[in-house]
């Protein structure tokens, strides 16, 4: 059976860093010549060599986005169900070596919080747990979306890896996404910060979007944790993912995160740091890579950061994100995943979008349009 596994074992981690750390500007010109942007050309925008084109980079980045997606931006949220975990992440609050109050929500709390999260205007929620199998398995995650699949037009999901037949009955369910990072694709280091649990499987997390292509799902998000190991190599590894995976499950869309290290519980310092102007060259050597991915932004950042970023390529971004069980109306102390960043409200978020002259999309379908087609 074909997986992105056959694609990655041809390509050497200290092979490609080799190549992208060796570009000149005369490189990088050569590529922004082009109309059409390949891999190869990624590589060398995402160099340091192309660090003094990043202007030139994001007025295309712009244009390209405004051409395909107009003046939107979607707004979604997190809802984290569980803080439960079976593994050793060193760089989670989530992880099971950390002494904490664990918390799952129930039908009667998830409900609270959906009640909550409607009144601030939401349509599409991104249901967040730890991995644990036992506590939030499949039965756990199928009737949360019994649950709230009313009052969203769009379920999401950021939770363990699963099986192909998993997948599908969640599907059949009303799942329409599902993001799933591999944190870092340099197998070493994965190892290393993931020493206990299913989740130390490299291979079986590596494998997990070719399940979901397979199980016919909507949208598949995919990323890695910048400072983990170098951003410019993962970032390649994650294009070159994105491309294996549109030939292979072409009905399907794919949207591209961008998470940094932030604080938690049990810390662990960024192997490489990732600047706020490399996060902006990454961002749109997306965008010219792939004119149709869905670029997203979260609370993560800072209010500065996302204020500017808004208009050079992402089309999704959150707002007054928790990221504990039941933070926003059942346990609002309780300890979060990681801290965020930009803690404004809904409401100063979407100002925030339209005084670039962006319209706040909240709902960008309608389930029911298409029972009826």
């Amino acid at each position: 059976m074909n997986n992105f596994k056959n694609t990655f074992d041809l390509y050497d981690w200290d092979q490609l860093e080799k190549e992208i750390y060796g570009f000149s500007a005369a490189d990088v010109k050569t590529v922004l010549s082009k109309n059409k942007i390949t891999l190869d050309d990624f590589k060398i925008l995402i160099s340091p060599a192309a660090k003094p084109f990043i202007e030139e980079m994001a007025q295309r980045s712009s244009a390209i986005t405004k051409k395909r997606f107009g003046n939107t931006i979607q707004m979604y949220l997190p809802m984290y169900l569980s803080n439960e975990c079976q593994n050793i992440c060193t760089y989670c609050g989530f992880s099971m070596t950390n002494k904490i109050k664990r918390k799952t929500l129930s039908d009667k709390e998830i409900l609270d919080e959906v009640a909550h999260i409607k009144r601030l205007g939401y349509d599409h929620i991104l249901l967040v747990t730890g991995e644990a199998n036992r506590t939030v398995g499949v039965s756990y995650l199928k009737n949360a979306i019994n649950l709230i699949q009313s009052h969203f037009s769009n379920i999401s999901i950021e939770v363990q890896p699963l099986d192909q037949e998993e997948y599908e009955n969640l599907i059949e369910e009303g799942l329409y996404a599902v993001l799933v990072y591999q944190e870092t694709y340099h197998k070493a280091t994965y190892k290393t910060h993931h020493p206990k649990g299913k989740k130390s499987n490299f291979d079986y997390r590596l494998d997990t979007p070719d399940r979901l292509g397979r199980a016919g799902i909507h949208k598949i998000g995919l990323g890695a944790l910048f400072g983990l190991e170098d951003w410019r190599v993962d970032s390649f590894y994650t294009a070159l993912h994105l491309k294996y995976l549109q030939k292979n499950y072409w009905k399907t869309k794919y949207s591209i995160s961008f998470p940094r290290l932030r604080p938690h519980q049990g810390d662990v310092m960024p192997k490489v740091e990732m600047t706020d102007s490399d996060l902006v060259q990454l961002i749109c050597a997306y965008r010219l890579l792939d004119e149709d991915v869905e670029l997203s932004m979260s609370t993560r950042e800072s209010e500065t950061f996302r204020n500017n970023i808004v208009n050079l390529g992402i089309t999704s971004i959150s707002a007054e994100s928790k990221t504990n069980p039941g933070g926003y109306a059942v346990e609002p102390e309780s300890l979060e995943q990681f801290e965020i960043s930009d803690e404004r409200s809904t409401e100063e978020i979407k100002q925030m979008i339209q005084s670039q002259g962006y319209e706040v999309v909240w709902k960008d379908w309608d389930k029911s349009y298409f029972e009826i087609a």
